[in-house]
């Protein structure tokens, strides 16, 4: 069940054509995504160095990320994102679409 106290993260949608998307997503402390399945794979570059917590149906978890320091996951990922920080945390989210030319 979503925690509606909790502030939302603001997701600026940069880049949105038929190969990628491309969004900066801005926590304020305790902000949250809300609960949401990754249809694409994606990669995170963290603009920020700083804890986040996930709660999805593996369970709950926490990462620290690393400006700069930018991973990958593949389509599937369901979770929730929340930021752990007494700070405002922000990344960029890279989703690779399906079908782009080779």
């Amino acid at each position: 069940m979503a925690d509606t106290a909790r502030p939302k993260a603001v997701p600026t949608v940069q880049v949105d054509n038929e190969r990628v998307r491309v969004t900066e997503w801005r926590f304020p402390p305790g902000g949250a995504t809300g609960y949401h399945r990754h249809e694409y794979d994606y990669i995170v570059v963290p603009m920020t160095t700083g804890m986040l917590s996930m709660t999805g149906p593996q369970g709950d978890g926490q990462a620290l990320l690393t400006t700069g320091k930018s991973y990958f996951r593949q389509a599937g990922v369901e979770h929730d994102v929340i930021n752990s920080n007494p700070f405002e945390f922000v990344f960029v989210e890279t989703e690779l679409k399906q079908g782009g030319p080779r």
